[in-house]
């Protein structure tokens, strides 16, 4: 059977609640491997949730900085198999040297980022300094962000098992949001749709419903994104890498309220739109 493109299916099970059992149906997560393929070679096997592919495969390719631009892909095809998916891309020759950097050999659980990295220089990549530019964004939009991104995840209503990674624009909310198992998958499909529209990672912040470890600074530094807004807590060296890249870090977004680490420049009282 070809894999499908459903992110959950229906099991049956038992609820045992104060010693007594229910029969219970519950919709799941549905997650399965895909394979990022660059040239014929084989640079990661991540287990995701099998929609928006193309989305994920992309980003993937630019977050992990084996490319810098959808230009530079001559070829990309989609094939699903019955044990997984296959993301095909071709490059241009001028990026054939990427294949054999930072290369990835894993299998890796949805909760880690960095499986299967070959050196810590490359778990530790030196990252480039965003420009500081015009974003603005407001009290009340950073506060509200994270409720904001939860108003926009169908799948986690459904199942209560999923991440979503979402782009939130001055005065305009929430414009753009992606779904997976894994929290550094939305993100890696935040990228890539981001990308394939045309539009700017610098012109809005990512907002993310997890917490802010040293991997996600990287994919957002690398996207060209200047503000992280978290519902959890950063890492230390999280906030020392946001620092460094002149990356805006904002946590705890909840409610009324939000910790901010890095860079606050951005995050005014009132707030303004990009110029």
């Amino acid at each position: 059977m070809i894999m499908g493109t459903r992110a959950h299916r229906t099991r049956n099970g038992q609820s045992v609640q104060s010693g007594a059992a229910r029969a219970i149906t519950r919709a799941l997560p549905d997650e399965v491997p895909v394979a990022l393929v660059f040239n014929g070679s084989t640079q990661a096997v991540m287990m995701a949730s099998p929609a928006d592919i193309a989305d994920f495969a992309h980003g993937f390719a630019l977050s992990e900085g084996l490319i810098d631009g959808l230009d530079q892909i001559e070829g990309f095809e989609e094939l699903r198999h019955d044990r997984g998916i296959e993301a095909r891309f071709w490059l241009r020759a001028d990026r054939a040297t990427l294949l054999h950097q930072r290369r990835r050999a894993m299998l890796g659980p949805v909760g880690c980022g960095l499986c299967g990295i070959d050196s810590l220089d490359a778990a530790l990549r030196a990252l480039p300094r965003l420009p500081d530019g015009d974003l603005r964004l407001s009290h009340a939009e950073v506060a509200g962000a994270s409720d904001a991104l939860r108003a926009q995840q169908p799948l986690h209503d459904r199942t209560r098992a999923t991440h979503a990674a979402g782009f939130l624009q001055p005065g305009h909310g929430i414009t753009l949001a992606r779904e997976d198992v894994g929290r550094h998958n939305a993100l890696d499909k935040l990228i890539g749709a981001l990308a394939r529209q045309g539009t700017d990672p610098a012109t809005g912040a990512v907002v993310i419903t997890s917490r802010v470890s040293v991997d996600m600074v990287q994919k957002c530094v690398m996207a060209g994104a200047p503000v992280l807004i978290a519902v959890s807590a950063p890492t230390a060296l999280a906030v020392e890498m946001a620092e460094d890249a002149n990356l805006t870090l904002a946590t705890f977004a909840r409610g009324d309220g939000f910790d901010l680490y890095a860079h606050p420049q951005r995050i005014t009282q009132r707030g303004s739109d990009v110029a």
